[in-house]
């Protein structure tokens, strides 16, 4: 148990100190660990809801706690927040372990002379009891609860409102889902749905054919239908946004963002495997990671390419589909990348500016994109946040500066989150049970 705790309090150390990326310093964490699975599912545990709840627990800490944070060393800070996690919510874990479990780390560690220091909060935090006093001021009480920073909250509330936004952040608290892709080139939805059953993973259908909803999973890549290429991961968002392409088999997709390639793996079952799917990426070594999982797959129409989706090039020839998905704030996938929100309260961070910077450069990438549409062709534009300065703003900038594109009408039968033209579509986390995502398409007029 205590080797679980430690990779946790090292791995937070990596992400809040050295800004790395959760799903890396993580996946690095665990390979180098040799945990068995129990220990393996406490750390992972313990590692994304500190990260999750970093803020609330700050809060709670500081209460506790005769020091500022900013006094607090740092491996002996996140041993605290691991400490608070327990005792507030791991139901499982007895409060004396959580307590003297996380005095131990800091004992066995350079900082171990605050090991009484940190046993004296956990102390008072456990006789405070797992009910949290929050602050009276409203927007105060909101960031605590939902563990966001204020800057991040008030932009939630322009671009949706109290209610909605809300109901956003809380989502981003919940346990958040693990969809695959059936790989129909392969195999069928029913025949892998028997296969991972039969490997002991918990398995649900899902609203769109051949998309699959796992649970109790562990680590997927140690299954023979993984290493057979029977499916991907990817979340159901994506799914739909390859599904409002429109694709069939035989014509010519370009997706300009490629990597690290789910939906060009996607394209390309949609397609049958016949057909081309050019799947372009600035970085050689991310177009390798396309190259090995489409090998992986057994899907042959996929190529893979280095290119710079910031400057035309007319060698590439006209397609049918182009799929616009732009890097992003990645402001709907908090959930799944917790330390996201914390940038929004970063020193020197200024939101407006950096949300405005990316939002210029997606409609650059956007325009150039365009010219590889060919007529009647269709051009699909994607994000993964919930910014609508990023999302509607662009799409709606594009329509009015390119009058060869007209608006190309997506998932009629998608509920919508508010109103929006047919054209548009923003995925919810709390309404669609996915990433949040946004789509826009455009078909080129003959």
């Amino acid at each position: 148990m205590a080797n679980a705790r430690k990779i946790a309090a090292r791995a937070l150390l990596r992400v809040n100190q050295d800004h790395g990326y959760s799903n890396i310093v993580w996946d690095q964490a665990l390979h180098a660990a040799g945990l068995n699975e129990r220990d393996s599912a406490l750390a992972a545990a313990l590692f994304y809801g500190v990260l999750e709840r970093r803020k609330t627990l700050d809060y709670v800490i500081s209460k506790h706690s005769k020091r500022g944070l900013d006094q607090i060393a740092p491996y002996t800070l996140e041993c605290l927040r691991l400490g608070a996690y327990q005792l507030l919510y791991m139901d499982k874990i007895p409060p004396s372990a959580a307590v003297n479990e996380s005095v131990r780390l800091v004992k066995e560690s350079k900082e171990h002379k605050a090991f009484g220091f940190v046993n004296g909060v956990l102390r008072s935090v456990e006789r405070g009891g797992r009910e949290i006093p929050l602050p009276n001021d409203p927007m105060d009480r909101l960031c605590v609860e939902y563990s966001c920073p204020r800057a991040l909250a008030e932009h939630f509330m322009e671009d949706y409102g109290k209610d909605l936004a809300k109901d956003i952040l809380a989502s981003f608290l919940e346990r958040q889902r693990l969809y695959i892709r059936v790989n129909t080139c392969k195999t069928t939805a029913d025949a892998l749905r028997e296969r991972l059953t039969a490997e002991g993973i918990k398995v649900h259908a899902c609203e769109i054919e051949n998309c699959l909803l796992l649970e109790n999973s562990g680590d997927l890549q140690r299954l023979a239908s993984f290493q057979e290429g029977l499916f991907h991961v990817q979340d159901m968002a994506s799914q739909l946004c390859v599904k409002a392409l429109g694709l069939r088999p035989g014509g010519r997709l370009l997706d300009v963002c490629a990597a690290p390639g789910g939906k060009s793996f996607t394209a390309a079952q949609f397609m049958e495997d016949r057909g081309e799917v050019t799947a372009l990426d600035l970085h050689p070594q991310r177009v390798g990671l396309i190259r090995q999982g489409a090998k992986r797959l057994g899907l042959s129409s996929i190529c893979a390419k280095e290119g710079d989706a910031g400057t035309f090039d007319p060698a590439l020839g006209f397609f049918d589909w182009v799929l616009c998905d732009l890097p992003c704030s990645g402001l709907g996938i908090i959930g799944k990348k917790p330390e996201i929100r914390y940038l929004y309260e970063s020193a020197g961070y200024n939101l407006v500016t950096n949300l405005d910077k990316l939002a210029a450069k997606q409609y650059s990438l956007l325009c150039i994109s365009a010219q590889y549409v060919k007529p009647g062709g269709v051009l699909l534009f994607s994000t993964c946040t919930l910014n609508r300065l990023e999302n509607e703003g662009n799409a709606n900038r594009f329509l009015d500066e390119h009058g060869d594109f007209a608006p190309l009408e997506i998932l009629p039968y998608m509920e919508r989150g508010y109103s929006q033209p047919g054209h548009i579509l923003t995925l919810l986390p709390h309404m669609h049970h996915t990433d949040g995502f946004f789509l826009a398409a455009f078909v080129k007029k003959r």
